[in-house]
């Protein structure tokens, strides 16, 4: 009697979904209730990481392009709507806790940020299953392809904030403006001190964005995904952090409305260092270094993990 009773208490804790308390007994097994929460252990994750990366670099040039294009357009429209809410409340908070919306669509349709790439595709590249070549040419479509989304979001959207050049640029656009400007000749004026701070900047923005896309991969649920991508994306755009996809939407944006910007001045100053910034601080401070420590085994057992490709 006292056993059954035992038995029975033990089950209010542990009796599977669905299955009346009552109609189980001594001796039925109980499912192991760990194998079934939704969570992936981080050996697992890096080897979904090697295989990410690994699909990528078997993309098509074309694939990469329009996934390129279409997370550069997403990306820009979030950021368009981040500094909607900036403008419209004067909180810079009201915009980080927007813009995350952004690049989780991107990691749940399954495109292609550069920033994500360059946190995944190099670790293929370091167990020798991928060349030099092959990788560059991967981060340079993906890269294009980001380019022209964003561009032409910006386009569109300069037309729709000044009835295609016919009012002046305020609210919204004389933001996208103004932040144009500090990116670029803000950074311009106090000369080697700002090459160096927008350096730094991207290096601490694409490890957040990184980790974003990393922690996604450690659950299979929708709402699990959107929870982990959020607060790493949040923390980089609350500080002001540089991403080179953000940028560019931002700056030939603010150029197409009237920013006193050069193109010399965009790709000086911003793009090209806060690219690099982004590659070192995305390979080596999450890519690398959850490698390193959580390096999958070619032998260990197949994933459980969905099919799809996680996106960046």
């Amino acid at each position: 009697m006292r056993s059954g009773l035992a038995w029975h208490l033990l089950l209010c804790s542990k009796e599977p979904a669905g299955t009346p308390r009552w109609l189980l007994s001594p001796g039925t097994a109980v499912p192991n209730l760990e194998q079934d929460m939704d969570y992936v252990k981080p050996v697992d994750v890096a080897a979904a990481m090697v295989e990410t990366g690994r699909r990528k670099l078997g993309l098509s040039p074309a694939d990469l392009l329009i996934r390129g294009a279409l997370a550069g357009a997403i990306l820009a429209a979030a950021t368009s709507l981040a500094i909607t809410g900036i403008v419209q409340t004067g909180q810079p908070l009201v915009g980080a806790l927007i813009f995350p919306v952004g690049l989780i669509l991107i990691v749940l349709l399954g495109l292609d940020l550069v920033t994500g790439a360059f946190g995944l595709v190099p670790l293929p590249w370091m167990e020798r299953d991928a060349s030099t070549p092959n990788m560059l040419a991967n981060f340079g479509w993906i890269f294009l392809g980001n380019l022209i989304g964003s561009v032409v979001y910006g386009a569109l959207l300069a037309i729709a904030l000044t009835n295609f050049g016919t009012l002046a640029p305020v609210g919204v656009a004389a933001k996208i403006i103004a932040i144009a400007q500090a990116k670029t000749t803000g950074y311009e004026a106090i000369g080697l001190a700002g090459m160096i701070t927008v350096f730094v900047k991207a290096m601490l923005c694409n490890w957040m964005v990184c980790l974003a896309i990393v922690a996604a991969m450690t659950t299979n649920s929708t709402i699990g995904k959107i929870a982990c991508a959020y607060m790493p994306v949040f923390i980089f755009f609350a500080q002001g952090f540089e991403h080179t996809v953000v940028n560019m939407f931002i700056i030939p944006t603010g150029m197409m409305m009237g920013a006193k910007i050069t193109v010399a001045q965009w790709w000086l100053w911003n793009q090209i260092p806060v690219t690099l910034g982004n590659l070192v601080g995305g390979f080596i401070f999450t890519g690398l270094a959850i490698y390193i420590t959580h390096k999958p085994q070619r032998t260990a057992a197949p994933l459980t993990m969905s099919a799809q490709v996680p996106a960046e």
